[in-house]
Order: C-alpha cells, then sequence, then structure tokens
C-alpha cells in the first residue's frame, strides 16, 4: 500500500475535519469506479478542542460552556467512535485515510495496528506502551493504580475506508485533561512523552518516528 504523508501543522478540528470528509469521499469515489484510492495520513496539531465520539456521554464533560470559552477551548461532537477527549498544541493528530479492504485486514486488527504504531515509538523513548481490556488507546502500567494513557484512539470506517486516527501526548499540557473525564475514565490518569521523560520531545522528531512505524506496522 502507497500513502502521501501531509504535515498540516497547527490548524482547527472543524477545518480538518472537513479536510478527511473531503478525502474519504474522494477515496470512495475512486473505489467505486475500480480506479486506486489515494490513501492519505494527515499530521497535525489542534488549538484547544474537546471532542464527543458518538458512544460518548456529554455528562463527562466537567465544565460549563462559559467556562470552555475563558480557556479558549470548544466543544465538538464528532461521528467517530469512543467517549471524550482533548486536542491540543503538544499533541500529535494523526488521521490516517486509508482503504482496509486493500490492506486486507478488518476494523479490529486496523485498531491494534494503530495502537502497535504508538507502543513501538514511544518505546524508543524508553516509554513501555501497553494494550488496557476493554479500552483502546496505549496505556502505561494498565494493570497499577498508577494506569494512565498516553494515547487515545477514535474511529470510523466507511466501506472499509477509515479516517479519524489517535491522539498522541507529546508535549501536551495535561491541565485540559482535569475538565473531563478522559475516555469515560473516572479513575485513570493520563500522561505524555514530556511527562514520562522529565524533557520536552522534539515534535519533528516524533512526527518521524510515527511515520516510520507507521509503514512497517501497516506494510506502506
Amino acid at each position: 500500500m502507497k500513502i502521501q504523508v501531509v504535515d498540516l501543522g497547527i490548524r482547527g478540528y472543524r477545518e480538518v475535519w472537513e479536510m478527511q470528509e473531503k478525502y474519504l469521499e474522494e477515496a470512495k469515489r475512486l473505489k467505486q469506479k475500480h480506479e486506486p484510492v489515494q490513501n492519505t495520513l494527515l499530521l497535525v496539531e489542534h488549538h484547544p478542542v474537546y471532542t464527543l465520539g458518538k458512544s460518548g456521554n456529554e455528562a463527562n464533560m466537567l465544565i460549563s460552556s462559559l467556562q470552555l470559552r475563558a480557556k479558549h477551548a470548544d466543544f465538538i461532537k464528532v461521528d467517530r467512535g469512543g467517549d471524550i477527549t482533548f486536542h491540543g498544541p503538544g499533541q500529535l493528530v494523526v488521521y490516517p485515510v486509508v482503504d482496509l479492504e486493500e490492506s486486507g485486514i478488518g476494523i479490529k486488527e486496523y485498531v491494534d495496528r494503530l495502537e502497535e504504531v504508538v507502543i513501538r515509538t514511544i518505546a524508543e523513548y524508553g516509554i513501555r506502551g501497553e494494550r488496557l481490556a476493554g479500552a483502546t488507546g496505549v496505556w502505561l502500567e494498565p494493570g497499577l493504580p498508577e494506569a494512565r494513557k498516553i494515547c487515545a484512539i477514535g474511529v470510523k470506517c466507511s466501506r472499509y475506508i477509515t479516517m479519524h486516527g489517535f491522539a498522541l501526548n507529546v508535549n501536551t499540557d495535561l491541565t485540559y485533561f482535569n475538565y473531563i473525564h478522559p475516555c469515560g475514565f473516572t479513575d485513570k490518569g493520563v500522561t505524555s512523552i514530556q511527562q514520562e521523560m522529565g524533557r520536552e520531545a522534539d515534535m519533528k522528531e516524533v512526527k518521524e518516528k510515527i511515520q516510520k512505524q507507521f509503514g512497517i506496522v501497516m506494510g506502506c
């Protein structure tokens, strides 16, 4: 599978959501005509925003719209799976718009592979990422009271073509997570590469490592 990588820098959430939709619709159009689909990997940091998945509980948003405005953050309901999460500067969000049928994998294996991409990437920083039964994403020490999430995953699939993706906390301001129950959990924390290393990580370097591991794990 061939894939183009587009680094969007820092963009608003709605703008990139609409961009994904355009890539998705074009991919579906080409697929219907039995023409090659252009697989795309979007890399972006968002302006502060809380997003709630279609199966999420709005009660997991713990502050009012007035308080949100004071923090210069948006709140948006989206069409991906999963509950509530935060996106903001210092967090690398990766949106693959890819044809799973071309790769011959199902949605569950796709999510497993996204987790594997992140697990391999953070391992290069000496951080051991793991899976937590019944919860998507990548976790640190999932079996302990100190369990904390470093990466959230929420995807949508239409005619085997994906959108949305994963959000890896690199140098994220983690105080934003104090105002939600992240991914619906009330008893688990969040962390970042910066938090675990005790120093800021180079975002450009993290992007390069993510691309490398995505290529290896997804076979592209």
